[in-house]
């Protein structure tokens, strides 16, 4: 420990997967291929429905946020993942860390918003579609974009402050593969009690508030889903919401399963893991879901697609 110290300075050693070294090498090919899928697949939703006019309504507007939202996101943490991942250096400076700590706490708390307004944008699309347009006028959802990305930045702003001024006597290395929260806390040379209950309150606030919030939409929905008599309506709807639903449930599953119990977490490998999927793999899969469970994704991709080759 005394000679990584030394080697590395006053630099944070991120220790990650380490001690499995055949698992790094599957790893860094399996992330690599993941990260230049999540920035084709989400740039490609970005231009689509910049490019594509019947793509400018609500749903897709918040679409393209959540697909720029990943896209940063990603690239916070995967480079350097990578570079730790082919080779002994596990190395990040003390700037990176702060950078990356609270670029993607800020996202991935923006992205926690950013679904349950997606959500709501789903409820008055199934339960009120005759008031759809009026209620979900382009201000207001520029409005309700513009409170996603208010709150993560504000949570981030607390909770990565507080966490990187906590004392930690030398103590440089990392259980984890990049700077988070609960992993930064654990650093600290000094009683972590109040930290850990602020970091418990930013959860309810930030994690299992939208989850409630994501779920009573989705309780208004299904009630209107069942009484609609029309097999067309019913796969409208589900279709609508489908995509969603799928995604929510695969950001909310794995984050939830971290900071709800950090401490149970934290510091083993399915923590690790856990943390690898959301921050990785659910990127990937955002707009693989989105384009081959949605008709309007697909029909944009081959009306853009065939505009090129008659050009």
């Amino acid at each position: 420990m005394e000679q990584d110290n030394k080697t590395s300075g006053g630099d944070f050693i991120l220790l990650g997967f380490s001690d499995r070294p055949r698992l790094e090498i599957i790893l860094f090919v399996v992330v690599l291929i993941s990260y230049l899928l999540t920035l084709i697949g989400n740039t490609a939703i970005i231009l689509v429905s910049y490019l594509d006019s019947k793509l400018h309504t609500p749903m897709y507007f918040f679409l393209t946020n959540l697909s720029f939202l990943d896209l940063c996101f990603t690239t916070s943490i995967v480079p350097q993942l990578l570079w730790n991942l082919k080779g002994p250096a596990k190395t990040i400076t003390p700037t990176g860390c702060a950078i990356q700590l609270y670029v993607s706490l800020s996202l991935g708390s923006t992205e926690c918003v950013l679904l349950t307004i997606m959500a709501f944008d789903r409820y008055v699309a199934v339960c009120r579609p005759l008031n759809y347009t009026s209620a979900m006028y382009p201000t207001f959802c520029k409005a309700l974009a513009g409170i996603a990305w208010v709150s993560g930045v504000g949570n981030t702003l607390i909770q990565g402050t507080i966490t990187l001024r906590l004392p930690r006597c030398g103590r440089h290395h990392l259980h984890h593969f990049l700077c988070e929260v609960p992993a930064m806390i654990k650093l600290a040379c000094v009683d972590i009690h109040a930290n850990e209950v602020q970091l418990f309150v930013a959860t309810l606030v930030l994690l299992l508030l939208p989850m409630a919030l994501i779920l009573v939409s989705y309780g208004f929905i299904a009630q209107a889903v069942i009484k609609i008599k029309s097999v067309q309506a019913w796969r409208k709807a589900l279709g609508t919401c489908g995509s969603h639903l799928l995604v929510v449930s695969l950001f909310f599953g794995t984050s939830s399963a971290i900071y709800i119990q950090p401490k149970r977490y934290y510091g083993r490998s399915q923590g690790k893991f856990l943390t690898l999927f959301y921050t990785i793999v659910t990127p990937t899969l955002n707009p693989i879901i989105y384009t081959l469970r949605n008709k309007d994704v697909k029909g944009a991709l081959r009306r853009l697609l065939s505009k090129e080759q008659n050009s």
